[in-house]
């Protein structure tokens, strides 16, 4: 089998591949070991690799077939994680270099029930410092460019794996997402992730965790990869469970309709409307803006600032008595500090927005009747939303448009903190390209228990429109 062809298969082709002895694992995982070598010097997306590890468990894994063992569903098959996630002998740093020393000695449970299942880790992605931004860069790795132009973000906070996914190397991913952390970087590099409902696949072992009861309704760990089929078959793994088989006529199709006050670029717009165009034919759609949209976003932002981000603080600061205003204006300066100003102000605005005693019971109070009001609205319809108001952006003016919070915040935010905000599960997928050629993709929402017809409308989507593309890095 041709290296190009291997690269652009999704896990479960590989996984079938090998089961059928059409190709090894060895010479699936050395075809991906190589396409990293010849891509990561561009997009900067591994920050750590474990190669001569994988191909030792590539040989195993191939002796295992040969002596006619019981195999898991992604036997020798080739994966990437993010870097938030434990995995048993490397790093976790958050970014941060006061921890580029901290190895562990244990997987987080997501980690653990992939190596069940047989498959085989490359490497860990770049993130932002401490998964706080929704781009890649950090102090300890530096900047994970975009495949499709290097001058473009690579969104985040899952950066790393969007981007590596979408160079073609490794068959499927695993990120994280508690304010569009898998979305953004599906849709700015033209991949597929999903960001699976409120508790419904373990968090344990993911750095930097939450605390309030609130925040943890909104982290999620997720796939991401090249096929919606990738993204039911991880789901299932990762949840223990299959999902319910639907009906997708059964369920009403609303797709966010154009507002001022919630602007898109020209094709986004257009992309929206081929879709209900094509899915109107077919199934009942409206367009609808759904219960709630409107607060998500400041809901969001007040509780992702419970507590002022104290411990995010402290985890970034450590021992670094410079202090956070200090930082931030010496990094304004030219002055090299430790916590990458990306994060610094997001602790600013945290500090800004954190919500009084009273405003957290009121926000309490009101995700109690949301989640009353949505179990019913969501039992028999799909949302479609956007994920960002346009294809990716040149790098850092993301960042300024979502910390704007009293400008762009409000217009761009929603979009992605819904799903978050509800505890809702969302599939990213690609429709289509802009003028550049740039990826855009859309998400397609309901409630925990849909997963099925989420998926289905995925995979009709994806067939129909753009879906997954590799994407031809220039090596530097």
């Amino acid at each position: 089998m041709e290296k190009l062809q291997i690269l652009k298969m999704d896990a479960s082709s590989i996984a079938t591949a090998i089961k059928k002895k059409q190709i090894t694992s060895v010479e699936a995982v050395t075809v991906f070991i190589e396409r990293i070598k010849e891509i990561n010097p561009s997009i900067n997306a591994v920050v750590e690799d474990r190669f001569s590890e994988a191909l030792q468990e590539a040989h195993e894994a191939d002796e295992q077939l040969q002596n006619n063992k019981s195999v898991g569903r992604l036997h020798g098959v080739p994966i990437s994680i993010k870097e938030c996630l434990h995995v048993k002998g490397m790093k976790t740093t958050g970014g941060l270099e006061h921890r580029q020393d901290l190895i562990y000695q244990e997987d987080a449970e997501v980690v653990d029930q992939l190596k069940q299942e047989g498959a085989i880790i490359l490497g860990k992605t770049n993130t932002p410092a401490l998964c706080f931004c929704q781009e890649t860069d950090n102090k300890l790795y530096g900047r994970t460019n975009n495949p499709w132009d290097p001058t473009k973000t690579a969104g985040g906070s899952s950066g790393g794996e969007g981007a590596l996914l979408a160079a073609g190397g490794a068959a499927v991913g695993i990120g994280s997402d508690v304010g569009g952390s898998i979305r953004f970087p599906a849709h700015f590099n033209g991949v597929i992730g999903f960001k699976p409902g409120n508790a419904t696949v373990s968090v344990e072992g993911h750095f930097p965790a939450v605390q309030h009861d609130l925040q943890k309704r909104m982290l999620t760990v997720g796939p991401m990869g090249k096929s919606v089929q990738d993204m039911q078959l991880i789901y299932e793994i990762l949840s223990h469970s299959p999902v319910k088989p639907q009906t997708l006529r059964e369920f009403k199709i609303e797709i966010l309709p154009l507002n001022p006050g919630y602007p898109l670029s020209t094709k986004t717009g257009q992309l929206l409307g081929q879709l209900a165009n094509f899915l109107e034919k077919i199934y009942n759609v409206q367009q609808i803006m759904p219960p709630y949209f409107r607060d998500s976003a400041l809901i969001w932002q007040e509780v992702m600032s419970i507590n002022g981000s104290k411990l995010v603080e402290n985890e970034a600061f450590n021992n670094d008595r410079s202090g956070l205003l200090r930082s931030f204006l010496r990094e304004k300066l030219n002055q090299r500090t430790k916590v990458h100003p990306y994060l610094s102000w997001a602790i600013m605005g945290a500090k800004m927005f954190k919500p009084s005693r009273k405003r957290i019971m009121e926000i309490t109070d009101i995700l109690q009747q949301g989640d009353e009001l949505l179990k019913t609205y969501l039992d028999k319809r799909l949302l479609i939303l956007p994920v960002y108001y346009q294809s990716a952006l040149e790098h850092g003016q993301v960042f300024k448009e979502i910390f704007s919070i009293r400008k762009t915040y409000l217009q761009y935010m929603p979009y992605t903190a819904y799903a978050n905000v509800w505890g809702l599960p969302s599939l990213t997928v690609p429709v289509g390209e802009d003028e550049k050629n740039m990826p855009i993709g859309v998400q397609i929402i309901s409630g925990t228990g849909n997963e099925d017809a989420i998926f289905r409308l995925g995979k009709l989507l994806t067939k129909r429109f753009r879906g997954y593309k590799i994407a031809p890095v220039e090596e530097r």
